[in-house]
């Protein structure tokens, strides 16, 4: 059964907006880094249960313990790569970037850059700050722009209705 706007209680114009208050999330960042964390933890648990086996003499627990905790370092990062996103709101944008979450209101958003060359967007901040806001990935070619595109129009929407 489809529910229609009529029927859900929200009008057509309500919908556009919450739609453009959708995540930025990356598609082959995500896929990649997930990937690549799974696929190296695979190796190094197997490398720690095998090298007993090996038939080098010098390998003890401590060797093998080491490489889970390289391991667990290495998926961290790798999950850090995948959860990469910004998060609009009615009154903002949260930037979950590598290391960094950022809060901005509206009002601190001046607008952004995506230029042939840039990897990712970059917010033109009111302090002066660049942020980039790694979920909109050059890598993800025409969705990365149509992404761009979404949160130029979310930065205009609330400028306008700010004033």
């Amino acid at each position: 059964m489809t529910v229609s706007a009529g029927q859900s209680g929200k009008s057509g114009r309500e919908e556009a907006i919450a739609d453009l208050h959708r995540p930025f999330v990356s598609r082959k960042g995500r896929i990649v880094a997930w990937v690549m964390g799974v696929g190296q933890a695979l190796a190094f648990v197997a490398c720690a249960l095998l090298l007993p086996w090996s038939g080098v003499d010098q390998v003890g627990i401590n060797d093998r313990i080491g490489l889970l905790v390289i391991a667990v370092f290495i998926g961290w990062g790798m999950s850090r790569f995948g959860g990469v996103r910004a998060l609009p709101s009615p009154e903002g944008l949260v930037v979950r970037n590598l290391l960094i979450t950022r809060t901005l209101t509206w009002r601190e958003v001046e607008g952004l850059n995506f230029g042939v060359s840039d990897p990712w967007v970059t917010l033109n901040t009111e302090d002066g700050d660049p942020l980039a806001v790694m979920a909109i990935q050059r890598a993800d070619g025409e969705f990365a722009r149509s992404e761009a595109e979404r949160l130029a129009t979310l930065i205009e929407y609330h400028h306008t209705t700010a004033r």
